[in-house]
């Protein structure tokens, strides 16, 4: 073997090692997942006019024994609101960013043309009461770490079984930082033009989790489109990282993620119970 090839074999595994090392998750003091590996309603068991992260859709996954998988960001004041969205045109008719009303203000909305308002977090903690595991998502695309703090201090006092994920590693290396008790996940998907606003190379770095070195997470959960990616797999097989995939809408889906070891975060099927 040449010197030439010899550097170039060198250099790949070196390559190779530093892309292990920033994707891998939390491989030591990890959090505990026993009560978390379960399959989550993706906003809960929503449809039949009843809209979605509405507490009507809360209490038909309790009902039926699923986790609950929610997204919560901050009201103009500073109140945890229980929407997807970061503003309110498609579920409320609104032009309008939830971050820019009240709480107050916000309960005066309906979601879409049901009867049903805008949840608090504080009131879903309440109705749920630890009947399911709860997988909250922390909206937020900058630094700001506000939600982090204020969710924790409601989430210290909640006996339940939760766990928190988010798209941005920011909030996540808050919880590490801060709550490294708390199971904590890292949200994955393709990005581009069209999905995310900002630059192209955050947009890379996030869509092959160069970050996961800020955030450590103790799971994955990752976009069915890309569920057999190469680093999913060094995740789950090298690592033994918890696999969560999203959005699984049907029974076939639901089958293959869950033969393959992975759970799943569903809608718009009912899938076999598997919380107990």
């Amino acid at each position: 073997m040449g010197t030439a090839l010899i550097i170039i074999v060198f250099a790949a595994l070196a390559v190779a090692g530093i892309y292990v090392f920033l994707i891998m998750p939390r491989v030591v003091d990890r959090a505990d997942m026993d009560m978390l590996t379960v399959d989550y309603a993706h906003r809960g068991l929503w449809g039949d006019k009843i809209p979605e992260n509405s507490c009507p859709a809360f209490v038909r996954a309790v009902k039926g024994g699923y986790g609950i998988e929610l997204d919560i960001q901050l009201s103009k004041d500073n109140k945890i609101m229980v929407f997807h969205d970061y503003d309110l045109k498609r579920m409320c008719g609104i032009d309008k960013k939830l971050s820019e009303l009240t709480c107050a203000e916000l309960k005066n909305i309906r979601l879409g043309n049901s009867e049903y308002t805008i949840p608090t977090l504080a009131e879903v903690l309440n109705l749920v009461d630890g009947r399911v595991p709860l997988l909250i998502e922390l909206k937020g695309e900058s630094g700001d770490v506000r939600l982090c703090r204020i969710a924790a201090e409601m989430l210290d006092k909640y006996h339940g079984a939760f766990c928190v994920e988010s798209f941005n590693p920011l909030l996540l290396r808050w919880f590490k930082k801060y709550r490294p008790r708390y199971a904590r996940g890292q949200l994955v998907t393709k990005l581009n033009k069209k999905n995310r606003n900002g630059s192209a190379a955050v947009s890379f770095g996030l869509s092959h989790m160069l970050f996961n070195l800020l955030s450590r997470p103790d799971f994955i959960a990752v976009d069915g489109k890309i569920r057999r990616s190469f680093m999913i797999t060094v995740c789950k097989k090298a690592f033994g990282a918890k696999i969560f995939v999203w959005t699984v809408k049907n029974q076939k889906d639901y089958q293959i993620c869950r033969k393959d070891g992975m759970h799943t975060i569903f809608e718009k099927i009912i899938p076999q119970r598997t919380f107990k």
